[in-house]
């Protein structure tokens, strides 16, 4: 019988993936174990959804901070992309790109999309919170933009509370 590959699933540790920050540097994932960790994968720079979520983590990032919280938007766009999106909107948040798609895979988020009748490969976005454990202790899925941010917050508030 065949398997399916499983994503990640609440109680599994950080992936041991590597991404490229948005100054072209690589960035490993597991460098986040040891503090709450919101990650957050979205489909595309400047676009309406991608740009609204980017400015909501962005304008709630002093209060994430506050309750320890670091936050990473990662998509498939280039490390240029990303500064010239984070200048264009002043973003606050770091992004990062996942060019092999190795992060997409094990968090189960490359799939099978539909638009005007066209079946193609894109994000399912999608945000993932650690907590300083290095732990998945919550995920949402088909994330809807508006709300999110604060969703988002609202649960890295009563992790950090404990």
């Amino acid at each position: 019988m065949e398997t399916e590959q499983m994503a990640i699933e609440e109680g599994d540790r950080i992936p041991d993936v590597t991404l490229t920050d948005s100054e072209d540097k690589p960035l490993a994932l597991r460098d986040h174990a040891g503090e709450i960790f919101v990650l957050y994968f979205y489909p595309k720079d400047d676009t309406s959804g991608c740009t609204r979520e980017a400015q909501d983590f962005s304008a709630l990032l002093p209060e994430f901070q506050a309750a320890g919280a670091r936050i990473l938007g990662v998509s498939k766009d280039s490390a240029i992309k990303h500064q010239k999106f984070i200048a264009k909107y002043d973003l606050t948040i770091a992004l990062a790109t996942d060019a092999d798609g190795s992060a997409m895979e094990a968090f189960g988020v490359w799939v099978e999309k539909q638009m005007y009748g066209k079946t193609y490969m894109g994000i399912d976005r999608s945000t993932f919170l650690f907590n300083a454990d290095g732990k998945l202790v919550r995920m949402w899925r088909k994330v809807r933009v508006p709300g999110h941010a604060v969703d988002v917050l609202e649960a890295v508030k009563e992790l950090a509370a404990g």
